[in-house]
């Protein structure tokens, strides 16, 4: 009896290690990418729909403003811009285009699936949500509509998670890794400075975008497990 309970754990073992070896990459990015951030997500959803305070949101605020002066008012006020109407929406625009003159159809429908499906989410959230923007001071770089999840954050991350999702197999992931970290972090970091997002504003748009583009990601390569397969 012993020796068959040894042998069907073997055959157990083999075959997890089996599965991790076929489907390692695909199962961490359900967990790491889709479900983490779904979870936090929900967590910072549940309080703002409970009208809850978040304890540190205005710490943090309080923090970046005491900061303030001249040259960091500048640099922020470029990163914003960058993170939204200069950058991210119009390199969104030109890089579908670009793929699908490229004929690769396949990752054309991918990004522009995550990019143009997040934007409409992040609508959708701040009307469901109706979350009023900081006012612990006057904005250099006002805003008016809702507040929660920020779309700037979504924007960027977004953009990010699918140039690293399409990088990932090339020699290019880790160039890529290392220009859309900083530029994410800073475009979030921007929008606090500025006053007119919560911190936690910033962190559901983050979590909310990589969980959406994990899930197009995992629905457009369900047959084929990569980019850039014929």
């Amino acid at each position: 009896m012993a020796a068959e309970g040894e042998g069907a754990l073997a055959i157990a073992l083999r075959f997890g290690a089996e599965v991790l070896r076929r489907h390692g990459m695909r199962l961490l990015l359900v967990f790491g990418g889709l479900l983490l951030p779904l979870w936090a997500f929900g967590e910072l959803a549940d309080e703002i729909h409970e009208q809850e305070a978040i304890a540190f949101d205005e710490p943090i605020l309080l923090f970046a403003h005491a900061m303030a002066r001249q040259g960091f008012d500048d640099f922020f006020v470029v990163m914003s811009e960058l993170g939204y109407a200069w950058g991210v929406v119009p390199f969104d625009i030109a890089f579908v285009l670009v793929l699908g003159v490229l004929r690769r159809y396949r990752e054309a429908t991918f990004a522009a699936i995550a990019l143009g499906g997040s934007a409409l989410l992040n609508i959708g959230a701040k009307l469901f949500f109706t979350r009023e923007r900081p006012s612990l001071w006057e904005s250099i770089a006002p805003e008016t509509t809702y507040s929660f999840p920020s779309g700037h954050a979504m924007g960027s991350m977004t953009l990010a998670c699918v140039l690293v999702m399409l990088a990932w197999h090339t020699r290019w992931r880790w160039a890529v890794v290392a220009v859309m970290a900083p530029f994410v972090l800073l475009v979030g970091l921007s929008r606090v400075y500025l006053g007119v997002h919560y911190p936690s504003d910033i962190l559901a748009g983050w979590a909310v975008a990589s969980a959406w583009v994990a899930a197009v990601f995992l629905s457009v390569y369900r047959v084929r497990g990569r980019p850039w397969l014929s």
